[in-house]
């Protein structure tokens, strides 16, 4: 992630020059400008930042403010149809049960609310579970930008007993004394 912010405002010296080093004239100025951004932006992946960069670049003759770079980077995810990882915690915390039959917006938030732990979801505070969460939904959302397609995985049926294979009452009678014997009950 620091990576990705410092790759940000490389490409923002490239392209803006004198304006960057009016803005940014000191090395500890920018030092706290960058720690802003990395706070600010916390919530995307480093690809995702820098997606936002370069649509913010082609965008705009000036240096972007911290509130285009955000807007920049939740429009690179809405052109790519996926919520941001705080919509996608919200959805995921309130989902119904049971989860693979929920209507969700995307698979990545039922992808990242699984490996997460609907348990840990639904019973932790945010503070402990939104980073567990929000790293499972990273991990997704740099496979989805890599072009692979996510989707959610088919629930598995059970089978309904075969008649050939089922008991009839008086055989589970003797069965069920059969095991109490056995167990000395």
């Amino acid at each position: 992630m620091i990576e990705a912010i410092n790759q940000v405002f490389a490409l923002f010296r490239l392209n803006y020059h004198n304006q960057y080093y009016a803005a940014w004239s000191d090395a500890q100025q920018l030092g706290q400008v960058k720690r802003l951004w990395l706070e600010a932006l916390s919530e995307f992946s480093g690809e995702l930042i820098l997606m936002g960069a370069r649509r913010a670049i082609e965008g705009s003759d000036y240096l972007p403010t911290l509130n285009r770079m955000l807007g920049s980077c939740s429009e690179a995810l809405s052109e790519l149809g996926l919520p941001s990882a705080a919509t996608a915690y919200e959805e995921a915390c309130l989902a119904p049960s049971p989860k693979a039959e929920a209507n969700w917006s995307h698979p990545i938030v039922y992808l990242a609310g699984r490996d997460a732990s609907w348990y840990l979801l639904a019973n932790h505070a945010r503070g402990e579970a939104w980073p567990v969460f929000q790293g499972h939904y990273n991990r997704w959302l740099k496979r989805a930008l890599r072009g692979e397609t996510l989707v959610i995985p088919e629930r598995k049926q059970l089978e309904a007993p075969s008649d050939a294979t089922s008991m009839d009452l008086n055989d589970r009678k003797r069965a069920l004394s059969a095991l109490r014997k056995e167990m000395g009950l």
